[in-house]
């Protein structure tokens, strides 16, 4: 199954739509464990502070409530360590302004 899987990530269609929106394609490398490490944390994080707490019936509350929670929650309180204890907007507006 992972074969399939990887083939669609080398599928040049594929890669020319992560190429159009200037999207980088992330593929673990053989023996590198690490490589997908920091979006598995989001989705570990996001899970455990937001999704488990909610009750969901349709797809479009789930995609309208993790919205919500990225951009005015995530984006804009959570502060982060790897962000020197700013929030990503704080971290944004402070390289604009350099």
């Amino acid at each position: 199954m992972s074969r399939n899987i990887n083939h669609i990530y080398v599928n040049t269609d594929y890669q020319d739509i992560l190429a159009k929106y200037g999207a980088i394609c992330s593929m673990i490398r053989k023996g590198n464990c690490r490589d997908n490490a920091p979006v598995e944390s989001f989705f570990g994080t996001l899970k455990r502070e937001h999704v488990f707490h909610n009750r969901y019936v349709h797809r479009a509350q789930v995609r309208q409530s993790i919205f919500v929670y990225i951009g005015q929650f995530c984006n804009r309180k959570r502060i982060h360590l790897a962000l020197g204890y700013r929030t990503p907007c704080e971290m944004y507006q402070f390289k604009l302004a350099a």
